[in-house]
């Protein structure tokens, strides 16, 4: 099934790195697991997002590695695709954008020309094929209903679609500037959230390649251990000055992507805001089943899981 990724830090504008290449679980080596397509959506310095996607799994795609190694922003979204519904395509890879924001999703929904005909006017922001977008158009809908409220727009956004058509599972990320929503709903696909300072430097400290201290950087984990004799103290200075200097960050993915503690798995219908000074406000958006769950097991072709 799809995989899906999410980081803030607020408004500094880091590297996601470790996360997307780096990391014991991360997502390029999740994309072994989910082949048919994957994709960075991330704001450039003029606020406007920036989305490289391929119908390529992320290992084999030189794009995905270039931007997951050098690209530079306060939030990030990735996805690693397995598709049921809608072809291999670049205009059915996630991440979307509409209106300034950012979407990616893993689960799926059926009857989607009930959804399209409730779209009315939005369904022209939709591109491709999949019911991913599509539920991104009525996020953004419901959104405008709302006045701009994004939080708003996908809880409505999500009871639509809970009590209208089959799914499987809406977990979701939508990133703005500055902010980040995540999703689950309902139980049967995990999504997990982290609050920490840098994990990845603070990793990378017992790691660090001390027979070279000037070689220290943010990313040193798999680097040589220790070696007797050379100037360890230094090279490990080094890297915790840098880690306390690192910007915090939160993550959301729908796997534990390290070893790091703290992560939590998020409620079925819990929905949290990461605001620009990182505070993570919680909110349980969907309280009631769906009317019509569709199980994992059930082969569906209208499902894009």
């Amino acid at each position: 099934m799809c995989r899906l990724f999410g980081l803030t830090a607020g408004t500094a504008r880091v590297k996601a790195k470790f996360w997307l290449i780096d990391a014991p679980d991360s997502v390029e080596e999740q994309s072994h697991r989910n082949v048919d397509g994957s994709g960075i959506g991330f704001f450039g310095k003029d606020g406007a997002p920036v989305l490289d996607k391929q119908p390529e799994p992320a290992f084999k795609d030189p794009e995905f590695i270039r931007e997951a190694k050098h690209a530079e922003s306060a939030q990030f979204i990735a996805h690693v695709r397995r598709a049921t519904a809608g072809g291999r395509a670049v205009q059915n890879t996630h991440p979307f954008a509409m209106n300034g924001r950012i979407m990616a999703h893993n689960g799926g929904f059926g009857s989607l020309p009930v959804l399209d005909e409730h779209l009315g006017p939005y369904a022209r922001l939709v591109q491709g094929d999949t019911d991913s977008e599509r539920f991104f158009a009525l996020i953004t809908k419901e959104t405008d209903a709302y006045g701009g409220d994004v939080g708003a727009g996908i809880m409505a956004a999500a009871q639509w679609i809970a009590a209208n058509l089959p799914l499987s599972s809406l977990n979701t990320i939508v990133a703005a500037p500055g902010e980040l929503w995540a999703l689950r709903y309902p139980a049967q696909h995990a999504l997990h959230i982290v609050e920490h300072p840098s994990p990845h430097l603070r990793s990378s400290i017992s790691s660090v390649h001390v027979s070279d201290p000037s070689a220290v950087s943010a990313h040193t984990s798999g680097a040589p251990a220790h070696t007797s004799g050379s100037p360890a103290a230094p090279a490990r200075a080094a890297a915790q000055a840098r880690a306390k200097q690192a910007p915090a960050t939160v993550v959301v993915a729908s796997e534990v992507l390290d070893g790091e503690p703290g992560w939590r798995m998020l409620a079925p219908g819990e929905l949290v805001h990461v605001t620009s000074d990182l505070a993570v406000h919680s909110t349980l958006a969907l309280t009631d089943p769906p009317v019509r769950l569709i199980p994992l097991s059930a082969a569906n072709p209208n499902i894009d899981t």
